[in-house]
């Protein structure tokens, strides 16, 4: 199995879990949080989904989905355009709500299919390309991939546990 088939996979993983928290929930449910401090299923599946759109679009040298196919705007929210949840507290996880959880995922799909279409593109040289000068060691392309994995990973688990804590 080559490197970036083991990538899809991954990717796909999260796309199925990220509708699996989602679906069928109410917009009181996607923006119910279990403690005042703690995070919305619709604020992590947007987190995740803006840090995947932010840090594939920086690496492929590509403008993000959020913003060159009009998320942003069908969104609505009040935060910077570039704004990608890193640091929220909480009044800025409570910002971040939506009418349905069709928004999220659509701007999810929209994201895994640019990420998909990129790494399906890559050669075996190029997920050791440095795309980021700013840590010692310097993060690779390989690096930076498996970074918003393992984060977009962590995000849905912790939907997945909100959205348990919802319907028990």
């Amino acid at each position: 199995m080559d490197v970036k088939d083991v990538l899809i996979d991954a990717y796909g993983r999260i796309k199925e879990e990220v509708h699996a928290a989602v679906d069928g929930l109410s917009p009181a449910e996607l923006h119910s949080r279990p403690a005042p401090d703690a995070n919305s299923v619709a604020w992590l599946v947007w987190h995740l989904t803006r840090i995947q759109d932010d840090h594939v679009a920086d690496a492929a040298g590509l403008d993000q989905v959020w913003l060159c196919q009009g998320w942003e705007q069908r969104f609505g929210l009040a935060l910077p355009s570039r704004d990608t949840g890193y640091g929220h507290g909480a009044a800025q996880v409570a910002a971040v709500r939506v009418d349905s959880g069709d928004l999220l995922t659509g701007y999810f799909d929209a994201v895994h299919t640019r990420t998909l279409e990129y790494v399906r593109g890559l050669g075996p040289d190029d997920l050791d390309r440095v795309v980021d000068e700013r840590w010692t060691p310097a993060v690779t392309l390989g690096v930076r991939l498996v970074s918003v994995l393992a984060d977009d990973l962590q995000h849905v688990g912790q939907a997945a546990y909100v959205r348990g804590l919802l319907r028990h």
